[in-house]
Order: C-alpha cells, then structure tokens, then sequence
C-alpha cells in the first residue's frame, strides 16, 4: 500500500475523526451497564415507590438511549456528525409518521366497524 500524504491510512484502514476512541467506548459500556442494573434494581428491590417505578424506568431508559447515541451512534453536533445527526433525525421523523398513521387507521376502523350502541345478541338477531 502506498503512503499517501496528508491522510490516516495505515494497512488500509482509514482512521476518521468522527468514530470514538477505545476508551470512550468503555465509558459508553460502562454507563449502559450502570443504567441497566439501576433499572432492573429500581424494579427488583423497590428502591423507589411503587407509583414511581414506571418513571424512574422511562427516565432511565432515556438517559441511557442518550448514552448509546453519543456513545455508540457517535451523535453530536460537531461537525463531524452532523451528517449522522441529520439522518438519525430524519428516521427517527419517518418511523413516527409511519406508527402514528397506523395508529390512526387502527383507531378509525375500530370505531367504524365495531357497534357500540348494540349488544352482540342484537347484532346477531339482525342477520
């Protein structure tokens, strides 16, 4: 392989500065690590009240969604990763036009089809 000047290219890999270094990813591990026991002893050992256990799940699970997107998904605002940013957004946009409209339909066709001022009985004696 030939040496090209300006450039990070050793035995054919190129080095970008965009991906993360061994140690971030051992922090990013360490942290989605910390996050699940925390979770898990949130619904275990009760730490929080019962009533509360739903939130503190939800919470953890967003924190640790962050962690593996800037960890993991090397999502940022650099500008490096605006480009990764710009795509995560744009799914993330897509997938939530896609469930909330087949949500919808779900909701309308069940409201349409499904007699509700009407026993099954008297439905069924109408045939």
């Amino acid at each position: 392989m030939s040496k090209t000047s300006g450039s990070n290219v050793t035995q054919g890999h190129v080095h970008d500065a965009s991906h993360g270094s061994v140690k971030s990813y051992v922090v990013g591990m360490l942290l989605s690590l910390v996050l699940t026991f925390a979770s898990f002893g949130v619904v275990m050992t009760h730490v929080v009240p019962r009533s509360m256990g739903l939130t503190a799940v939800v919470i953890l699970c967003v924190v640790q969604l962050v962690v593996q997107l800037r960890y993991f998904l090397h999502l940022g605002s650099s500008a490096d990763q605006r480009s990764n940013t710009g795509i995560f957004v744009c799914t993330a946009l897509l997938i939530a036009i896609i469930v909330a409209g087949s949500l919808w339909v779900i909701h309308n066709a069940n409201i349409n089809m499904m007699p509700t001022q009407i026993s099954i009985e008297r439905a069924l004696a109408r045939d």
